[in-house]
């Protein structure tokens, strides 16, 4: 960590005793957080946002309701203010840039109660320039539940904004008055066209997931929403609560890495063995097939193949155990020496990735971790993982940890959205909680995924290219440029397809056989990396279109997107200036008599060249920009 300036103060008692009011500036001072003990005219914690001198989230409630207690949250006052300003940079084990800001404005506040029983509390605030956030800190010497989160968000306006009811379901075009109970976290909401803010939660790993709900009495309160009661023996810190500010949906999705900031540092000294990369499902859950897809994926640099559901026995079998293979006889049957496939993958420098369903890992996991360390394995998928209740995160995340102790890497599949935890447990590589290819979301949806859920942090959306349901969701270049634009360290790639010489008459997937064929679009997958150096996000506009360009050592990769037809230009000045530049440009074209109608072509191109583009509806365009 390069530390450039951290100040720290505490701010005299005294001026804060008769206080009922505290507020904090962002560093670039265009927010402004405002906190009170009394909202109108009655003693009740809340808390407002301006942003650029409009006021964006009105007074807000806050506090914890309490078993057995009064709320934690009217009849207070301020004891103590202490606050710090830094401005530090840290690099990421892999991201989507090679080192991130941490500059915020910080204030510890201490509240006491002036009536019985005289509890007290403190909250954290941090004030970014890329937004809020904040938690509350309970000194307990008892046992403490926590029932309900009184946090709020009164909007002053209906909004328009862009709702997903479950972790995988799609987002549609909403209003702020019609948010649905269980809405999910990061919640988009575009105050005016130039002001997007995102609400969530950061940091959660012991404690009730936190959900959007909107307020009975009034459709424009969005309050939290506790998936179930959290229970503390000791003093403890809630998550962090969030509300995410920029000027476009591009600036907002640039910033993610605010999310990031709320979290611990990475908690790993060695971190050798952690190692992004492409990845290929093998389908057929036998020997030939995962050789197959070893020298495939050895041949186009990938660097895993994955066996998903059914290695081990049917995976809602409660028979079935993770500690040795046997193969589901519905999905395939077989053989599968798995050891020898491992060994095969190591030969050919390409390791192998195992899926373990919620049922097994619960039962098995002490067990698990040891035996496929020892195999060989390079890292798991846990599958329908249970979340929600504070017992379900807390379980998930000493799984993490767990895998961690064992050099073993993450996908966690199904209900889960991350809170950053990848920061402090870097062998979290990717997660699902998305509506990706396994459920054929058109471009509208794509592009509704890439200004919301992608702001909470990595997606595994399973990038289809052969399977036919490509023509459905889109086009076959604008599976290139999602490929770009949803960022992930375990990219998984050719969903649904297998390799050439995989065995056909076994095993499938999502009832396709498709089949790789050696084409010249395999191009764009085997130079594609998936972590990052810097990331640019040029223009969009939620669920219509976008750009996004990465890079990665001394080469660009750009992926733009649309619903409907769009014609466009962009100025190349993001890549380096004394550099000449091969852009290789994988674009639609409908008049090819091939199956994935790509046309390649390469052109020169430096700084000062202005590309033009030209989509049509549900398309798309990658180009890579090779260093000369």
């Amino acid at each position: 960590m390069n530390k450039f300036l951290t100040i720290l103060f505490l701010i005299t008692l005294s001026r804060f005793v008769q206080a009922k009011e505290v507020k904090i500036l962002s560093p670039d001072k265009k927010i402004l957080v405002t906190l009170n003990t009394e909202m109108h005219n009655k003693s009740a914690l809340n808390y407002s946002v301006m942003f650029q001198g409009s006021v964006i989230i009105a007074a807000s409630p806050l506090g914890l309701e309490l078993e057995g207690e009064d709320p934690l949250s009217a009849h207070l006052e301020i004891v103590s203010v202490s606050q710090k300003l830094v401005n530090d940079t840290w690099k990421p084990v892999y991201g989507e840039k090679n080192i991130y800001a941490d500059h915020y404005r910080g204030l510890t506040i201490r509240f006491k109660e002036n009536t019985k029983p005289f509890r007290s509390f403190s909250m954290d605030f941090r004030l970014y320039n890329e937004g809020l956030a904040f938690q509350y800190n309970i000194d307990n010497k008892k046992p403490v539940t926590i029932t309900r989160e009184l946090t709020g968000f009164q909007f002053t306006r209906d909004h328009a904004s862009w709702i997903a009811r479950e972790s995988q379901a799609s987002y549609t075009r909403e209003r702020v008055s019609k948010t649905p109970n269980g809405t999910e976290r990061p919640y988009v909401i575009e105050i005016d066209p130039k002001c997007v803010v995102a609400l969530g939660e950061a940091a959660l790993t012991d404690y009730a997931q936190m959900k959007f709900d909107r307020s009975p009495k009034d459709s424009l309160l969005i309050t939290a929403a506790l998936k179930g009661k959290s229970v503390f023996d000791s003093s403890f810190s809630t998550p962090w609560r969030y509300v995410m500010i920029a000027e476009s949906p591009g600036r907002l999705l640039e910033n993610n890495y605010f999310i990031l900031n709320l979290n611990k540092p990475s908690s790993l000294k060695d971190v050798s063995w952690i190692k992004p990369g492409k990845v290929i499902r093998e389908v057929t859950l036998t020997t030939a097939g995962g050789k197959a897809c070893i020298d495939f994926a050895a041949k186009h640099h990938l660097q895993y193949i994955e066996f998903d559901a059914g290695w081990y026995g049917h995976e809602y079998d409660n028979a079935s155990s993770a500690l040795a293979v046997n193969v589901d006889a519905s999905r395939s049957p077989g053989p599968l020496d798995l050891k020898e496939v491992i060994a095969y993958g190591k030969s050919k420098g390409v390791g192998v990735i195992l899926y373990v369903n919620q049922r097994a890992l619960t039962k098995q996991i002490d067990t698990i971790l040891p035996l496929y360390k020892s195999w060989g394995v390079a890292g798991l998928k846990y599958g329908f993982v249970n979340v929600n209740s504070q017992q379900n995160m807390k379980w998930l995340h000493e799984a993490i940890k767990k895998a961690a102790n064992h050099q073993l890497m993450l996908d966690i599949h199904d209900d889960y959205r991350p809170t950053g935890y990848s920061r402090t447990y870097p062998n979290l590589m990717t997660q699902e909680g998305v509506r990706g290819d396994e459920e054929s979301p058109d471009s509208k949806q794509a592009l509704s995924t890439m200004f919301t859920r992608m702001l909470a942090g990595a997606a595994d959306a399973t990038n289809c290219y052969f399977a036919p349901r490509v023509d459905q969701m889109g086009s076959h270049a604008s599976q290139m440029a999602k490929a770009i634009c949803l960022y992930s360290p375990w990219q998984f790639v050719y969903w649904y397809d297998r390799p050439a010489d995989a065995p056909r008459a076994k095993g499938g997937a999502g009832s396709a056989a498709s089949v790789i064929d050696e084409i010249p679009d395999l191009s764009f997958y085997d130079a594609l990396p998936t972590v990052w150096d810097d990331t640019r996000v040029f223009d969009g506009k939620i669920g219509e279109y976008g750009t996004i360009a990465r890079k990665n050592g001394n080469d660009w990769y750009l992926g733009t997107m649309t619903d409907q037809s769009r014609s466009f230009t962009l100025p190349l000045n993001f890549l380096d200036r004394k550099t000449k530049y091969e852009a290789t440009i994988y674009t639609d074209d409908s008049s090819l008599q091939t199956a994935t109608k790509i046309l390649i072509r390469k052109i020169e191109v430096n700084s000062s060249t202005v590309l033009s583009f030209d989509l049509k509806a549900k398309g798309g365009e990658a180009v890579i920009f090779r260093a000369l």
